[in-house]
């Protein structure tokens, strides 16, 4: 939760108006550097994102992350985790140098809006992949690629079009 492109993001979102939570996953928590399997994953971030519907006072729950992050929010909002949309950075539709790997099975089933950012650089994500990946996804999905950005999605001039593209999609949730 304090890497430096995690808080980059959440400094420039909540400048914007938007309540951001951020939070380790347990096997962060514990020093482990290989991910806990995702149901454990999937847990939580349910219990993170029920622990702040109290704080919404209306407003809509956007479940969001990056990279393995928004895989995470994907997944439950696949199998219907009550959410108004999802808010991705860098999604990782398959594992480095695996693009033979995709994880797209869940996006079709995913009905609520989302805005997707990843870079044109990305080596985890491949604007060719996507496009394909994202065919029987439907119009709910808003994909934007940062030209010449990678998986870190770095930079003030990427951040600046990040909030700039969010700023003209949260008038339509």
């Amino acid at each position: 939760m304090d890497d430096r492109a995690i808080l980059t993001t959440s400094e420039a979102l909540s400048a914007m108006g938007i309540e951001v939570r951020r939070f380790n996953f347990a096997y962060r928590e514990r020093g482990g550097r290989l991910p806990d399997p995702m149901p454990v994953l999937q847990q939580r971030f349910a219990a993170e994102a029920d622990a702040a519907r109290p704080d919404l006072h209306g407003r809509p729950l956007i479940l969001g992350g990056r990279s393995m992050g928004g895989r995470v929010a994907t997944m439950l909002a696949a199998d219907g985790f009550a959410c108004d949309a999802l808010l991705l950075f860098a999604y990782p539709l398959h594992p480095q140098g695996k693009p033979e790997k995709l994880r797209d099975a869940h996006l079709p089933r995913i009905r609520i809006p989302v805005l997707c950012f990843n870079g044109t650089r990305d080596a985890l994500c491949t604007k060719e992949l996507m496009e394909r990946a994202l065919e029987p996804v439907g119009p709910n999905w808003r994909q934007h690629w940062v030209h010449s950005a990678d998986h870190s999605l770095k930079g003030a001039k990427v951040m600046a079009e990040i909030t700039n593209a969010v700023a003209g999609w949260l008038p339509e949730l």
